[in-house]
């Protein structure tokens, strides 16, 4: 039976063509090299080398098998990197990036589907706005993230479509959700916006803007907040209206305006969901799971994009 031991032995002789400094190189005493050789000769029932002075010369037989030998070992590294790697991503950190409303769709219920399979991990998700989860991506801070789009520009960056979700009016005045909400409506109301800080770049504020063009105004906007949870209770208390994703109106209504309701907009509009990484990275399989898991719980939610040739 052939052993590690005996072709790691073997390698270094044939390389250096001496039993000593094979030794030398391995850490090993000489006579432990040379038990080895004829070990493997043994198994063989051929002789690897010839002692020439005080070198030893590979037989045919030995260059037949060098590059086996060779072959073999490189696959004993490649297991033992792969085991490696598998025991560090089981046990060291997993970062990605989340758009701030990302949470209601997928946070709590993402890092549990990580630490169901991986329950050694730590989990960050990382991100308050889509704009500074692209410039965390392009700081190398992160791998890949779930963004919203439109957002500010994409340049360097592969961004994968995955899911939209329906932007809907949302307001505690029976009147106000009677029909859909046109633009010429939109452009009277008086809301209340999440996202504040980043009121230039957020994404539904930029499909709201789109959608009032040809009105010449923007949204106007009564009360800013950041989290789209204050927006809602405001809402709920009849201080203003706001428009946010369906799947957020679905989740934070019942809980902090259960006396609210919301009606579609005309012509409907929607939130792009999508998954962004540098272009051109090989990702890490901590970040190609947390795509998988993040997109899976989106598009339970959302309507899903599928790639096109698909299903």
């Amino acid at each position: 039976m052939l052993s590690l031991h005996q072709l790691t032995c073997f390698l270094a002789t044939y390389e250096h063509g001496s039993l000593t400094a094979a030794a030398e190189e391995l850490g090993y005493a000489q006579p432990s090299v040379s038990e080895q050789i004829r070990g493997l000769e043994k198994s063989l029932g051929v002789p690897l080398f010839r002692r020439v002075g005080r070198g030893v010369v590979p037989t045919t037989v030995a260059d037949t098998l060098r590059p086996h030998a060779e072959r073999v070992l490189a696959a004993v590294d490649d297991a033992q990197r792969a085991v490696q790697s598998a025991k560090s991503f089981e046990t060291g950190t997993i970062r990605f990036g989340m758009f701030g409303t990302a949470r209601l769709y997928a946070g709590a219920g993402l890092v549990a589907d990580v630490l169901s399979r991986y329950p050694g991990v730590r989990v960050e998700l990382i991100g308050q706005n889509s704009t500074d989860v692209q410039e965390d991506l392009r700081r190398g801070r992160i791998e890949a993230a779930m963004i919203a789009v439109p957002t500010v520009g994409s340049e360097g960056l592969d961004v994968t479509p995955v899911a939209r979700d329906e932007l809907v009016y949302i307001s505690a005045d029976p009147t106000h959700l009677e029909s859909p909400v046109g633009a010429s409506r939109l452009a009277q109301a008086a809301l209340v916006m999440p996202e504040t800080t980043w009121r230039a770049d957020d994404s539904t504020r930029k499909v709201l803007r789109q959608m009032l063009l040809e009105t010449g105004r923007n949204p106007q906007t009564r009360i800013e907040v950041e989290d789209v949870e204050t927006a809602v209770e405001l809402v709920g208390m009849g201080y203003a209206d706001s428009v946010i994703p369906k799947g957020a109106a679905l989740q934070l209504l019942p809980r902090l305006a259960p006396k609210a309701g919301w009606v579609s907009m005309r012509p409907r509009q929607y939130d792009m969901f999508a998954v962004v990484h540098r272009a051109g990275a090989t990702l890490s399989p901590a970040a190609r799971l947390m795509i998988e898991l993040a997109t899976k719980r989106i598009q339970e939610i959302a309507d899903p994009i599928r790639p096109r040739g698909s299903g």
